[in-house]
């Protein structure tokens, strides 16, 4: 069984995807400093405490396990933040990654799969976006993604690091097991956040925006349930090895919710309504964001089995039933 570092793998996608490596026979472990992520949710491998930025500790742990590649999530992820704080995600983002870089080459580990973003292209100039479309980011976070990106197409050129990027777009739903799911302070996500507008923990769901060029006015967006996107992580390790791989390949379903519709897949899912108001537009928010898939589609197998709208919001309910009941049995988070 090989080893794979899994940076921020005490997070939210991370312990999906350390989950899906443990069922193709690999071992994850974790390097996460649990600022965001939950150490509970380690559950299938070993995990080190540590900060990103922090080269030593990341050359020790590549020295101890000996992975044969790493796959890189840890970073700051609040797009508002970026905003108010763009030193902070620079640092974190930016500079955490090359000095993971470092602790790589020094350790002459030469794979890496990245978690990117659809934040790289900023306001799509066509109704499915590939990945030839112009990366034009509209904030700080989008533009740490494609900078990272360029750094790893450097390194590629420069050391022979396989490297590949993956840009998705709407990470949503839960492990289907209950063993982990989706749990940020401060939610900003639209599924969790319908979900708890119907329960009396958050009274009214904002809707930013009514009046878009989509078909009920709020605007589109492509979800992909997280367990598609994990598995899409496993497999970006079997190309790494292919001359003809990518640096960089859109995760998405080539499909587009809107808000409204995913309301209303909430409501029919919980059997509750969801109490919301219309809010104004946000600032850079386009209309629509749905992902041209079809370049992961030739080069693998992948395909996002889970991901209709239902199915999505059906696990997500699950587990924030199950991580409800944790609280009010005062189980540890």
């Amino acid at each position: 069984m090989k080893h794979v570092l899994v940076t921020g793998g005490a997070g939210y996608i991370g312990s999906h995807t350390c989950k899906a490596l443990a069922a193709a026979g690999c071992i994850p472990v974790t390097f996460d400093d649990f600022s965001t992520g939950h150490r509970s949710l380690v559950k299938w491998g070993p995990s080190i405490q540590g900060d990103i930025r922090d080269t030593a500790a990341i050359k020790a742990a590549l020295l101890q396990f000996r992975p044969f590649a790493v796959i890189h999530f840890a970073g700051r992820i609040a797009v508002g933040e970026s905003v108010t704080q763009p030193a902070v995600h620079y640092d974190i983002n930016v500079g955490g990654t090359l000095s993971l870089l470092t602790a790589m080459q020094q350790t002459r580990v030469d794979r890496i799969v990245f978690s990117s973003s659809a934040a790289v292209y900023g306001l799509p100039q066509t109704d499915l976006i590939a990945e030839s479309h112009v990366l034009a980011p509209i904030n700080p976070y989008g533009r740490t993604k494609a900078i990272v990106e360029t750094i790893l197409a450097d390194y590629r050129s420069a050391y022979g690091l396989r490297s590949i990027a993956l840009r998705y777009f709407n990470a949503s739903g839960a492990d289907p097991d209950g063993q982990t799911g989706e749990s940020h302070d401060p939610e900003t996500h639209l599924i969790p956040l319908a979900i708890a507008a119907t329960d009396g923990v958050q009274a009214v769901l904002s809707v930013f925006g009514d009046d878009y060029p989509t078909l009920d006015g709020t605007c589109m967006r492509d979800y992909i349930h997280v367990c598609d996107l994990a598995d899409a992580h496993v497999v970006a390790l079997s190309l790494l090895d292919r001359t003809e791989c990518p640096p960089a390949v859109n995760v998405g379903t080539g499909r587009g919710y809107s808000v409204a519709q995913v309301i209303e897949a909430v409501e029919r899912v919980t059997g509750r309504g969801v109490n919301r108001v219309v809010a104004p537009r946000r600032p850079g928010d386009p209309a629509s964001l749905v992902a041209d898939c079809t370049l992961l589609r030739q080069i693998s197998t992948w395909r996002p089995g889970r991901s209709d709208i239902s199915g999505i919001v059906s696990t997500a309910w699950k587990w924030h039933r199950h991580a409800k009941r944790k609280v009010i049995e005062g189980a540890p988070s």
